[in-house]
């Protein structure tokens, strides 16, 4: 179907077609949220010294396969990645809000056994930006990892696969480390 036949469609059957294009690209979009969520981290840690706390630890446990899950199931052309990568994601989303309410003071902060406490914040964003914390950037890649998935899961349409499905996966997770490689170096 050309754009001039697509003008012409009802609402509902262009938000269709939409979908279709969401469907085609959710495996990606899922690995470079989880590729900047897991470079994020090793670059608060590792270039910024930042010490995670015991909950970091374990939103990392449940981050970091979501990259090497998600970029071979884009090169197997696994259509069923998504049984795979789920329950990691949802598992972090729980994580992750649980941190965040701690973070945000919204519950008790539970005593953490690491060198930092698990309420402690690094980032202190005046204003209106003020509700951006670490646990709420990895809830917000878990949130957007577990929606693809999700759309994975029930999309009538087949995702991208082949050739360009594997360079793209390449292209992000190798461009995703340069960013934050670079990025690093200028610090």
């Amino acid at each position: 179907m050309d754009r001039a036949q697509s003008m012409n469609l009802p609402a509902a059957a262009q938000s269709y077609h939409i979908l279709d294009y969401l469907s085609l690209a959710c495996r990606h979009i899922a690995l470079l949220a989880a590729m900047v969520a897991t470079s994020g981290s090793l670059f608060f840690s590792e270039v910024l010294r930042w010490i995670p706390c015991e909950l970091c630890w374990y939103q990392r446990i449940l981050m970091y396969p979501l990259v090497v899950i998600l970029f071979v199931g884009i090169w197997r052309d696994d259509r069923n990645v998504h049984w795979y990568a789920l329950p990691l994601a949802l598992t972090g989303i729980a994580v992750s809000l649980y941190h965040y309410l701690m973070v945000m003071l919204i519950i008790p902060p539970a005593p953490c056994a690491g060198a930092v406490p698990c309420a402690f914040d690094y980032i202190n964003i005046p204003g209106v930006l003020s509700f951006i914390k670490i646990p709420f950037l990895a809830l917000v890649a878990f949130v957007i990892i577990s929606v693809m998935m999700a759309n994975l899961a029930l999309a009538e349409t087949p995702p991208a696969h082949g050739r360009a499905a594997r360079i793209a996966a390449t292209v992000i997770v190798l461009g995703t480390t340069a960013l934050f490689v670079g990025l690093g170096m200028m610090i």
